[in-house]
């Protein structure tokens, strides 16, 4: 993997009012890697992203990402870095008047850079990789499944073939089986892509079929950042509910090969 930092947070504090979210915070997200952000609620995980995203500026500190900083760049510059990433929001945030084909023809349109036959050509090749089959194409989101709406919000994030994706709690909502039919298609578009990806999740299996690190929000702090078998050795009480608490399945008799399994990816 390589090292070079695609995003870089430094000092970063967030504070609304007397109300402090984030405390002095770096944090730094290397080229390829799937980067997860975990925390109680409450503990800033959204607004991070959000900060990441240039959606708010930091009270406090500097946010970069492929080097441009967010807060006093030109606004030239803030719309090339924004076209070399897509987001998957929580709920898919699909454009409900428009169609599938229209929601992930927007961001090219808006781009300004194609012709329609080109777009088609994109679009289908995008729906294609989330495995949306033509006959949906002109379905209104209202039509579809919990499913296709995140396969469709999926297909628009990558739109503009980005080079870095952020997941805003990208299984939330789904059951066990399509959880983990989407998450397979998340792993292998980020191979094939080679995508660097930061995800927001509560989801311990999403996690550990994903992450390569993880960086836990708590006390308005980063707590700890590292590879998923070493986090769920931290001695926190917050990281073990969540790893142990969350599994109900996982007696306590069968915490050791849950251990295993996680050392194991």
């Amino acid at each position: 993997m390589a090292t070079d930092s695609i995003i870089e947070i430094d000092n970063v504090w967030t504070q609304y009012g007397d109300t402090v979210i984030h405390r002095d915070l770096t944090l730094r997200v290397h080229s390829g890697e799937v980067m997860a952000i975990i925390g109680g609620s409450g503990s800033g995980k959204t607004t991070l992203l959000r900060l990441m995203l240039g959606l708010e500026p930091p009270s406090r500190g500097t946010i970069k990402v492929f080097g441009v900083p967010l807060q006093g760049c030109a606004s030239h510059d803030l719309r090339q870095a924004r076209n070399r990433w897509g987001v998957l929001f929580q709920e898919g945030a699909l454009f409900s008047a428009l169609s599938v084909y229209d929601n992930v023809a927007l961001p090219l349109r808006e781009l300004k850079a194609l012709p329609e036959d080109g777009i088609r050509e994109m679009v289908m090749m995008k729906l294609d990789l989330v495995e949306i089959d033509t006959m949906s194409m002109h379905k209104m989101p209202a039509e579809l499944s919990g499913g296709m709406v995140k396969r469709v919000a999926l297909a628009r994030a990558l739109a503009l073939n980005p080079e870095l994706l952020f997941l805003d709690e990208p299984t939330a909502g789904l059951d066990p089986e399509r959880s983990h039919g989407f998450v397979q298609i998340i792993e292998s578009l980020r191979r094939a892509l080679n995508l660097t990806v930061v995800m927001v999740t509560h989801d311990v299996d999403t996690l550990m079929a994903l992450s390569d690190r993880v960086a836990v929000l708590a006390d308005q702090q980063l707590l700890t950042v590292g590879p998923l078998w070493k986090i769920v050795q931290h001695k926190d009480s917050f990281i073990q509910n969540f790893f142990l608490g969350q599994r109900k399945r996982c007696e306590q008799e069968n915490i050791k090969d849950f251990r295993d399994k996680l050392a194991i990816n």
